[in-house]
């Protein structure tokens, strides 16, 4: 089998410690030619220039294609516009658009009076500049502001109708979940391989599962079973390395293309199951831990 193409996500920093161990993330990962790197908003657009300096710079200086997070949130439809057209200046042609998650206290998303009603909304304005390639968010489990099981494939068919060139999926804990997801997609009549589906390595498991519940991504109990064990032992990194190998090749194994991880700028576990999946750097490894 050969290797997958891959993606990495990265988020801006907020502090000068961050700072480092965002940029020694991107050395380290770098030099395994991702197809593409993305950087996060944070909720209610809290990042919003910190991620335009963090995508400029990924791109000045260590030359990958970088995707930039943009949302609806709390911007007028010309203010995220503007944003975009400075993304296109500085040469930035890929852009995840999402409805964004909304500011910490408000509760539920709402949009804002001169603002994108939602993504889809989004997306047609961006299509309609035609400077963009254009990458959406897909849900493999129930969206906590879906109305039923089928909104989030309604969602994401409408996000394609609009003018999305590919999806990447919330995080999940087992390959099923991605699986049954992309078979409902396909039989919907979304074009399945513009799915890739997205990896969290589990650098924290009490970190990662309070982020899994906070999102509504389904919590397997043997997960929670295996790394009490794992802890116990002094082996939880052998035991993510592993787990998340197993899903990797599983979804590789069923004809998944493209993998997106979600690094939470911590490049070590990443770096570990890319190489154990057969991708290989193009230059040596930065050293970083």
């Amino acid at each position: 089998m050969s290797a997958p193409r891959i993606s990495f996500e990265f988020f801006p920093p907020k502090t000068l410690e961050a700072s480092f161990r965002l940029w020694d993330t991107v050395r380290m990962l770098a030099p395994l030619n991702p197809d593409f790197v993305s950087v996060t908003y944070g909720a209610g657009g809290t990042t919003r220039q910190l991620t335009h300096e963090a995508v400029t710079t990924i791109g000045r200086e260590f030359g990958l294609t970088v995707a930039a997070h943009l949302t609806c949130v709390d911007a007028t439809k010309a203010e995220t516009l503007d944003i975009a057209r400075s993304y296109a200046a500085a040469g930035v042609r890929e852009i995840v658009a999402l409805r964004g998650d909304p500011p910490k206290g408000q509760g539920q998303f709402r949009a804002h009076p001169e603002g994108f009603a939602d993504s889809a909304a989004l997306i047609e304005a961006l299509k309609a500049t035609g400077d963009f390639t254009i990458r959406v968010g897909a849900y493999p489990e129930r969206h906590p502001d879906a109305t039923d099981a089928g909104a989030d494939i309604a969602w994401l068919k409408r996000k394609f109708q609009a003018g999305a060139d590919s999806a990447i999926t919330q995080f999940f804990f087992e390959p099923e979940t991605f699986l049954r997801f992309r078979d409902a997609a396909d039989k919907a009549g979304i074009d399945a391989s513009k799915i890739t589906p997205g990896i969290i390595p589990i650098e924290n498991w009490s970190g990662i599962r309070r982020f899994a519940l906070a999102t509504g991504a389904s919590v397997p109990a043997w997960l929670d079973d295996a790394f009490a064990k794992a802890a116990r032992d002094g082996r939880e990194d052998l035991l993510a390395t592993a787990l998340c190998t197993e899903m990797c090749d599983t979804l590789l194994g069923e004809g998944v293309p493209a993998l997106h991880f979600y690094t939470l700028n911590r490049p070590t576990l990443t770096r570990d199951v890319c190489f154990a999946l057969g991708v290989t750097p193009s230059v040596e490894l930065q050293n970083v831990a």
